[in-house]
């Protein structure tokens, strides 16, 4: 990948992540305090509905460049050594690598955003000097392997689903993939992602809410997953699935179509693969 690819990716990345973080901000609180373990009405109902909004706008941007540059480069160089028979392979090991190195900006963002989304009544900023002032810098990474784990298996599903869809869709019609139809690959690859990953999200949630010396605030999926299934079932484990699938499905929509758009835009034209 050239300089310029990646400069694109870069911006393209951020004003995807922006743009649905933005947007879809309320659902996303919404489905916070559903998997909270006080409950949906005890954490704020639809009071404070855009508690956590400050540190999103700060986070959502770099988070999403991170990623597709990541994803775009590891992409690039892998499928130069390899048959394209391999892609779907390549993507999931270029997906899983760009939310590695994503979660190092977006994990800090997710502990005080869901943080502020289950106590509306605290600014952001108390919630990061209280975290800092209890927990230390480390206070900020709590959960970071717990989402590692939930984001992997979700662009593991997400992106090659999506690719394919643009590929088999390119192939239907013989012409490039418009930003609006990677946008509908979007939306379906990741409702479908969503949905199947609702467990990790729900054991991740938890994780970062959990109170400064409590079992849970050790970070152990398992532990959490245990607890959660003990206490409310199955039903538990998918708590705020349709939320979710929700936010993720339009969010899919916004965020891939959109970085797909800005792609072509910056680059005056569409990839000329016509799928990629």
């Amino acid at each position: 990948m050239v300089q310029n690819d990646f400069l694109i990716s870069l911006v393209a990345g951020a004003a995807a992540g922006m743009a649905v973080d933005v947007s879809l901000f309320p659902l996303d609180t919404i489905k916070t305090r559903l998997q909270s373990s006080k409950g949906f009405w005890q954490t704020g109902g639809f009071r404070g509905i855009y508690s956590g909004f400050a540190s999103v706008t700060l986070g959502s941007a770099p988070t999403a460049a991170l990623f597709f540059c990541t994803y775009e480069v590891m992409k690039s160089v892998s499928l130069r050594r390899l048959d394209q028979h391999w892609a779907p392979v390549v993507q999931m090991g270029a997906a899983s690598a760009g939310e590695v190195v994503a979660c190092v900006i977006r994990v800090p963002v997710e502990v005080i955003k869901q943080r502020a989304q289950a106590n509306p009544e605290l600014s952001s900023l108390t919630l990061l000097r209280r975290t800092l002032a209890r927990e230390g810098f480390i206070g900020l990474f709590r959960g970071y392997f717990s989402t590692v784990i939930r984001e992997i298996p979700f662009s593991f599903i997400q992106m090659p689903v999506w690719e394919f869809l643009k590929v088999l869709l390119y192939k239907h019609q013989k012409t490039p993939v418009k930003p609006w139809q990677s946008s509908v690959c979007g939306a379906i690859s990741g409702c479908f992602a969503a949905g199947l990953t609702t467990p990790l999200d729900v054991a991740k949630t938890r994780i970062m809410l959990a109170e400064v010396g409590s079992p849970l605030s050790s970070g152990s999926i398992l532990l959490a997953l245990r607890d959660v299934f003990r206490q409310q079932g199955i039903q538990g484990l998918f708590a705020g699935i349709l939320p979710r699938m929700a936010l993720i499905s339009v969010g899919g929509a916004i965020f891939l179509g959109l970085y797909d758009k800005v792609k072509a835009v910056l680059s005056h034209k569409v990839p000329s693969d016509g799928y990629q």
